[in-house]
C-alpha cells in the first residue's frame, strides 16, 4: 500500500509545475489539488507555529458523511433493481437484482458528480480557490433523492441549478443559504413534475428494445390521498396494499433511490451524531415536531376531515423521505443554525411543517423537502435572535 501511495505521489509531483502559477494549465490548478487530495491528503501543510491540531478537517468531515450514506445507497441500488425486476416479472435473486439496480442508479450518480465537478472546477478557476470537498456529499445526496427512472439530462440540469444557483452565486461552500442538494431536487420537482410525482414513476424498467427506460405504476405510501370503499382509514388502505409498519421501516417499496429505508437512515443519523458530525438536537427536534403535530391532528380526525388527519404518527415518521431528510439534509451545518436553542426549534418546526404539508397539500406528499428549504430561510434569523437574547442577558461592566 505504501508503494502505491509513493507511486501516486510521484505522479502528482512530476506534473505539479504545470498546474501551479505560471504553468500552462494554471486554470486547472484547483482541479489538480482536489484530485490529489482525493487520492492522498491535503497538499498545504502547516509550516509556522502555532499549529492547531484537530481530528476533524473538512475533508474528513465530508468523508464520514459519505460513509454514513453508503448503507442507503447500497440499499437503494438493490431496491431499484428489485422493484424493476418485480414489475417486469423477472427473477428477484440477489445478483440479478443488484446488476439491474446498478444499471439504473450508478449512471445517475456519475452524471451528478461529473456535472457538479464541472461547475465547481469552473468557479474555482475563476475565483482562484481550491475545489471544496462539499461536492462529494452534494453529488451523492442529490441522486439519492431522485426516482430511479429519471432521465439523465434532467439529473444534469438539476445538479447545475443546485450548484450554480443554490451555492456558487452566494460565494461557494460555507456561504450558501439553501442546501444545494435539496435546491437541485426542488428545481427538478417543479420543473419536471411528470417525472417526479404521481403513481407512474418510482419504478424503472427496460422497454422491449432493452435500451430506453420506462416507468410503470408503482404507488408510494404517501401517494394514497383519497380513500376508496371499503376502506375506512388510510391505515386500512395502506395495509391492504402491503404497506405495514415493518415494510415502511425497512423500505422495500417504490420510492426515491435512497430515501425509502427509514431504518438505515436513522442508523446513519446515529453514526453521524456519535462522531460529532451531525447535531442530535436537530434530529430529535425534528422527530418530536413530526410526532407532536401528527398527534394534534389526530385529535381533529373525523368523517369529514382530510384522510391523513387520523393517521398514526409513526406512519409519518417511517413513510417517504422524512428520515432521510432529517438525518442528512436538515443537519447540514451551513444551511442550518449553529446555536443549540435554535437547533431545537429549527428541527421541531421542520417536523411540524412536514406533517402540515403532507396533510393539507396532497400535491406535495413528501413534505420534508419543502419544510427543510423553508426553514433554511429562517435559520440565520433564528440564530441571530438567540445570540441577541444571550447578549441582552449579560451584566454590563461597571
Amino acid at each position: 500500500m505504501q508503494r502505491i501511495a509513493k507511486y501516486i505521489q510521484r505522479l502528482f509531483d512530476a506534473r505539479r509545475d504545470l498546474f501551479e502559477e505560471g504553468g500552462r494549465l494554471e486554470k486547472l490548478g484547483p482541479f489538480f489539488e482536489a484530485t490529489e487530495a482525493f487520492f492522498l491528503y491535503p497538499v498545504i501543510p502547516t509550516t509556522k507555529k502555532p499549529a492547531i491540531r484537530d481530528s476533524l478537517d473538512l475533508k474528513r468531515f465530508m468523508s464520514l458523511v459519505i460513509v454514513a450514506l453508503l448503507p442507503p445507497t447500497i440499499f437503494g441500488i438493490w431496491n431499484a433493481g428489485y422493484q424493476s425486476r418485480l414489475a417486469s416479472g423477472l427473477s428477484t435473486e440477489m445478483l440479478p437484482v443488484f446488476l439491474t439496480g446498478f444499471y439504473f442508479v450508478v449512471p445517475i450518480i456519475l452524471v451528478s458528480y461529473l456535472v457538479g465537478f464541472f461547475w465547481e472546477t469552473l468557479f474555482a478557476a475563476i475565483r482562484k480557490h481550491p475545489i471544496s470537498e462539499g461536492l462529494l456529499v452534494t453529488g451523492l445526496l442529490y441522486p439519492l433523492t431522485l426516482p430511479p427512472d429519471i432521465p439523465l439530462w434532467q439529473v444534469a440540469v438539476g445538479m447545475s441549478f443546485g450548484i450554480v444557483i443554490g451555492k456558487e452565486i452566494f460565494g461557494g461552500t460555507g456561504r450558501n443559504i439553501f442546501n444545494p442538494a435539496l435546491t437541485a431536487r426542488a428545481f427538478v420537482f417543479f420543473a419536471y413534475p411528470a417525472q417526479m410525482s404521481g403513481n407512474a414513476v418510482w419504478v424503472a424498467v427496460r422497454n422491449k428494445a432493452g435500451q430506453a427506460v420506462d416507468a410503470v405504476t408503482g404507488a408510494t405510501p404517501l401517494s394514497f390521498t383519497e380513500l376508496a370503499a371499503p376502506f375506512n382509514t388510510i391505515e386500512d388502505l395502506l395495509h391492504a396494499n402491503g404497506y405495514n409498519l415493518s415494510r415502511l421501516l425497512l423500505g422495500h417499496y417504490p420510492g426515491t433511490i435512497g430515501g425509502t429505508s427509514a431504518l438505515l437512515c436513522l442508523i446513519g443519523a446515529a453514526f453521524l451524531v456519535f462522531l460529532g458530525i451531525a447535531n442530535f438536537r436537530i434530529i430529535v427536534g425534528g422527530i418530536l415536531g413530526l410526532l407532536t403535530m401528527a398527534s394534534v391532528l389526530n385529535l381533529f380526525a373525523g368523517p369529514n376531515s382530510l384522510p391523513w388527519f387520523g393517521v398514526n404518527p409513526i406512519y409519518h415518521l417511517f413513510s417517504g423521505g422524512f428520515a432521510f431528510g432529517i438525518a442528512y439534509m436538515a443537519t447540514d451545518p451551513v444551511s442550518g443554525p449553529g446555536t443549540n436553542r435554535a437547533r431545537w426549534i429549527y428541527g421541531f418546526l421542520i417536523g411540524m411543517l412536514t406533517v402540515l404539508i403532507r396533510v393539507f397539500n396532497p400535491a406535495f406528499p413528501e413534505g420534508v423537502m419543502l419544510a427543510i428549504l423553508f426553514m433554511n430561510l429562517f435559520a440565520p434569523l433564528m440564530e441571530y435572535t438567540e445570540i441577541r437574547l444571550k447578549i441582552a442577558k449579560r451584566i454590563p461592566n461597571a
